[in-house]
Order: C-alpha cells, then sequence, then structure tokens
C-alpha cells in the first residue's frame, strides 16, 4: 500500500499538472490568434496616401489623393507655380474634403463647392473636376500678388465664403500635397492601397493624361504611347499587363516627377501597380526591403520617362 507521502506526492503532482496543461494550450490558442490576427493585418492596407514635408505628413483617402492630383495637374498644365496648387487644394479641402459631391449650401456643387447661381457654370460644368479647378484658377490668376499673399486671404477672394478664415486651417497640407504632385519634391507620395483585382488596360490611364493635361500633351512637352512592359520597365511585378504606359517628360525632371506621383495618386482608380521614374519605383505589392506602396531603388527600363504598368491586362 503506498504512503501517505506518496499519496500526497501524486495527487500534488496531478493539481500541478492540470494548470500547465491549461497554460499550455492556452498558449497555443493564442499563438494561433496571433499568427491568424497577424496575417490578417499584413494583408490589411491602410488605403490612404501619405505626403511628406514642412517636418509632417499627412494623409489623404485613395480619392481624396486622386482629386488632389487632378487639382495639382490641373495648375502643370496651366504652368502655374506651385503656390497656385497650395491655395486650390487648402480650398477644396475646406469646401468639400476633396470629394466631388453633387450638394452643398444652397446650389453649391463640386471639389470648390462652386455655385452655378453665382456664374460658375452650370450644374454639369461644375461637377466635372477638370472644369471646376480651371474656373478657379481662372479666378485666382487675376489677383494681383496672389502668390506672395496669404493663402487663406487669396482663397477667400476667390470663394468669397461666409467662413473667410477657414482655409488657413489647411494650408500646410495644401502646400505638401502641392509639392509633391507639382513634381518639387521628387519621389513623395505614398498610396497603400489593396491588391488590383481582374484584368485592365493601361488605355483609361492614358485617356485621363490627356484629360487632365490637355495643354501640355496638345504642345508636346507631355507624350504617352503604350509598349511592351518587358521593354520599357527595368522589371514586371506578378500581376501586372504585359503592356506599359510610358510618360515622356522630355527631360524635364520636376515634370517627370509631377507625373509620377500623379500616376501613383491614380492606383486605385486604374489599377496601377507599378510606377517607375529616374531610378526609382512604387509598387503596390511591395519589393525586397520596402514596404508595400513605397519608393524603391531601381535601375533599368526607360529612366527618362514614366513607366506606367496595370493590373494583368492587355494593351
Amino acid at each position: 500500500m503506498p504512503s501517505r507521502r506518496a499519496t500526497s506526492k501524486r495527487s500534488g503532482s496531478r493539481h500541478l499538472l492540470i494548470p500547465l496543461v491549461m497554460i499550455a494550450i492556452f498558449a497555443f490558442i493564442a499563438g494561433g490568434a496571433y499568427v491568424a490576427l497577424s496575417g490578417y493585418g499584413a494583408a490589411q492596407r491602410s488605403g490612404t496616401c501619405t505626403a511628406s514635408g514642412l517636418g509632417t505628413d499627412h494623409r489623404y483617402s485613395t480619392e481624396q489623393a486622386a482629386n488632389a492630383a487632378l487639382i495639382s495637374a490641373v495648375a502643370v498644365d496651366r504652368s502655374l507655380p506651385p503656390r497656385a496648387a497650395s491655395i486650390a487644394l487648402a480650398t477644396a479641402y475646406q469646401e468639400s474634403k476633396l470629394q466631388n459631391i453633387d450638394h452643398g449650401d444652397r446650389d453649391s456643387l463640386g471639389l470648390f463647392q462652386q455655385r452655378p447661381s453665382q456664374d460658375w457654370g452650370t450644374p454639369e460644368q461644375i461637377m466635372d473636376p477638370v472644369y471646376a479647378a480651371n474656373a478657379f484658377y481662372d479666378v485666382l490668376v487675376t489677383i494681383d500678388g496672389y502668390q506672395s499673399m496669404p493663402l487663406n486671404d487669396a482663397a477667400q477672394r476667390v470663394q468669397r465664403s461666409g467662413f473667410p478664415e477657414a482655409y488657413a486651417d489647411h494650408e500646410t497640407e495644401g502646400r505638401i500635397y502641392a509639392s509633391a504632385l507639382t513634381g518639387h519634391s521628387g519621389a513623395n507620395l505614398v498610396c497603400d492601397v489593396s491588391a488590383a483585382d481582374g484584368q485592365t488596360s493601361p488605355q483609361p490611364l492614358q485617356d485621363e493624361l490627356e484629360r487632365q493635361f490637355p495643354r501640355r500633351t496638345a504642345g508636346g512637352s507631355i507624350t504617352s504611347a503604350l509598349a511592351p512592359a518587358s521593354s520599357a520597365a527595368a522589371s514586371v511585378p506578378a500581376g501586372a499587363g504585359a503592356t506599359a504606359l510610358v510618360i515622356d517628360p522630355h527631360g524635364d525632371e520636376t515634370l517627370g516627377w509631377a507625373l509620377a506621383n500623379w500616376a501613383v495618386a491614380r492606383a486605385a482608380d486604374d489599377a496601377v501597380v507599378q510606377v517607375s521614374y529616374a531610378g526609382r519605383v512604387w509598387e503596390r505589392s511591395g519589393r525586397e526591403n520596402t514596404t508595400p506602396g513605397s519608393w524603391g531603388a531601381q535601375a533599368g527600363g526607360d529612366e527618362g520617362a514614366v513607366v506606367v504598368l496595370v493590373a494583368g491586362g492587355a494593351g
């Protein structure tokens, strides 16, 4: 018959074993949950674009970034200074949060909340962002000294808002995005977006290029063509189509960066998976030693042109 001491030891061991088994099971479950959640988190993207400068950075949704790129493109197309784009971007953010909305105070519409009753155009015209941006700049350029006056004052002279001091609240992000999207801060815009689905073509992006830069494309300072991705790009990521859109700024590096960041800003709308220019590359899925949606270094391809690849489509 076992002694009381031996029985007590076995009983104590059983009592100790049960908590240890429970701890092990909990650790296994928790570890599995962590791995699953980590994988889920890694698969998720912020769905935003970020530009940096002035000692800070600012994040926009992909919709806001695409509209900011359009407003800046119109400024670049008209050969206006970055200050003009800064004023327009701060204004559009205050008026519509950079969304092309079909409603507003009284009959206000669009990115800049322009009013047909105040002779900004017809509702259909105002809801065309290219028309709306040009209408804003048409008034801005008539203001003597707009480049040197406070941003808020210039915006208010154009808009005649009931909240005349509100535009100053958005000056910093206006300046940051204007610098990136007019090409004055290089590979600045970073867009972290989910994987592109299905097949598409670079043709709609080329059409949009001509719509947003009509003066430059008609005048020849921007030309574009569709070309085999294998010869135009230094590398072709998995899931990219066989045809690239090659945009040539004809040696104007500032214009080249404006176009490169413009293409990145349109990634969500046009299924852009890679943009390369001047030895740098933005890739939607990420590259070795870079986070998804950031700019890395890459030699090769047509470095004098902005080369854009879209998801798995034909030309």
